[in-house]
C-alpha cells in the first residue's frame, strides 16, 4: 500500500492559519492560499518505522558503511558499474570477475607490506 498524503485546504477560512494551533503546518506564510498536510501511514510503513527504532536496526546501521565501501570498490574500481553483457549468466560472470579482481588487488597489496 502506498503512503498517502491528506491535504486540507484552508482557503475558505482566511484567518484560520493565523490563529490555529496548526500554524506551523501551513505553507508559505503570507500567501493567499494555505494548506496543511498530514501523512497517513500504511501498516507496512508503521512496521518499518518500528523496525528502524529497534536496537537490531541501529546495530546493523553501524556496520553498513563497511559493506557500502566494498560495493563502491567493486563498482568503480573493478568493473561492476555497468553490465558488459546481457542476461543473468553474464551478470554472474561479471560479478565473479569483479570479486576476483578485488581479491587479487588485496593479495598484491598484502604482499607489498
Amino acid at each position: 500500500m502506498l503512503d498517502r498524503q491528506l491535504s486540507i485546504s484552508l482557503t475558505q477560512y482566511e484567518g484560520l492559519c493565523d490563529t490555529a494551533s496548526l500554524q506551523k503546518g501551513c505553507y508559505k506564510p503570507g500567501a493567499k492560499t494555505k494548506s496543511y498536510s498530514v501523512s497517513l501511514k500504511s501498516e507496512e510503513h508503521m512496521d518499518q518505522l518500528t523496525f528502524q527504532n529497534s536496537d537490531t536496526f541501529k546495530e546493523r546501521a553501524k556496520e553498513r558503511y563497511k559493506i557500502e565501501a566494498k560495493n563502491s570498490e567493486w563498482k568503480h574500481r573493478c568493473g561492476y558499474e555497468a553490465a558488459s553483457s546481457s542476461g543473468l549468466e553474464g551478470m554472474r560472470i561479471q560479478g565473479a570477475m569483479a570479486i576476483f579482481t578485488a581479491n587479487v588487488k588485496r593479495i598484491v597489496k598484502l604482499m607489498k607490506e
